[in-house]
């Protein structure tokens, strides 16, 4: 009797050992997953208007927020103005209690720039990079204090993997657009070679931080849309051959799946373009319009475009899983609403 309480007892204590040994494993298996990387990303924010989505945004548990432009509306020469209102931003109380909690990194574009449509003529560039550089807190030392514009750059690593965000100024050095005076439309594209999007030492910068990136994906921020063109609005179809140099930089250096991420339309899309010589889609996810949007928009074309427009409200996310080597992007709106979703194996 005494042999068989002991054969029990180690029966017992082995069948223990393997459900202890499988449960450790699901740890294992989930501390994985939650290792992924997620980036959370808006544009147009006016600071007079309710903003209902940083909760929400909070629900996604972003490693890093990306303001893509229009952090605030304050199209003024009185640096007075402009400062007042950046503080009024950052007394907002949800803003307040969202930057205690997630990093925040980002660019700007024209209304928080300081002139609408504004770029290298506008005569407060100087002091309006401070102002906004202190908006997202950096630190008296870093570089961006002393050199012109508000690019930059930074690597995330997770794991074995990096992901590398490069953030452009399209508004600094840019030069004058062409005004559309046969259309409707309200620019039309310069002659092919004419004008400068970011201007000589900018792209320099970006072509050396494209040369050495070694990270697994490389997200490049531009405050206005990058494929999406034909509107006639602002977006880099304004410059052709400043388009096409991206798209070749992009190619020569072999940089590993790169998505731009863009903003300033009030709306929301994704835009997808095949291209020769590289392994992979060009992806622009444009995400806008975090307190107002382009709710009467009746449709515009877009050759690129992957899905449907959302002119709601709204806010993108990336999520990045490593071991399956994909991203998932993400719109987002009000009540963290998933608007629309899609998915770039890579």
């Amino acid at each position: 009797m005494n042999h068989f309480k002991y054969i029990f007892f180690f029966f017992i204590l082995f069948t223990s050992c393997k459900t202890n040994t499988k449960q450790h494993n699901e740890t294992l298996s989930n501390q994985v997953v939650s290792d992924d990387f997620v980036i959370a990303f808006g544009s147009c924010n006016n600071q007079v208007l309710p903003n209902v989505l940083w909760n929400e945004i909070l629900k996604n548990k972003p490693d890093v927020w990306i303001w893509g432009g229009d952090v605030i509306y304050a199209d003024t020469e009185d640096m007075a103005v402009m400062k007042q209102n950046y503080q009024e931003q950052k007394r907002n109380p949800e803003y307040a209690n969202f930057i205690k909690n997630v990093e925040v990194i980002g660019t700007w574009d024209d209304h928080d720039y300081g002139l609408n449509d504004g770029g290298k003529e506008y005569s407060k560039k100087v002091e309006a990079q401070q102002l906004f550089l202190d908006f997202i807190d950096t630190d008296k030392t870093d570089k961006r204090r002393a050199h012109e514009g508000v690019y930059f750059a930074k690597e995330y690593i997770i794991n074995s993997d990096v992901v590398k965000i490069i953030i452009l100024d399209t508004r600094y050095f840019r030069t004058a657009l062409t005004p559309d005076d046969l259309t409707r439309k309200r620019y039309k594209p310069n002659v092919y070679g004419e004008g400068t999007m970011l201007g000589k030492t900018q792209w320099e910068w970006l072509a050396n931080e494209l040369q050495n990136s070694t990270a697994s994906f490389n997200i490049i921020v531009s405050s206005i849309q990058f494929l999406s063109s034909e509107h006639g609005y602002e977006s880099w179809g304004n410059m052709p051959h400043e388009s096409d140099e991206l798209v070749n930089l992009i190619k020569s250096t072999k940089a590993k799946n790169t998505i731009i991420l863009s903003g300033d339309r009030h709306l929301s899309e994704f835009s997808k373009m095949e291209t020769d010589d590289l392994s992979y889609p060009l992806i622009d996810f444009t995400s806008s319009g975090l307190t107002h949007s382009y709710s009467s928009f009746k449709g515009e074309p877009n050759k690129f475009r992957v899905g449907k427009v959302v002119s709601e409200k709204s806010f993108g996310i990336l999520k990045f899983d490593f071991l399956k080597n994909k991203v998932t992007l993400q719109m987002r709106g009000e009540n963290n609403v998933l608007q629309q979703e899609f998915i770039q194996q890579y």
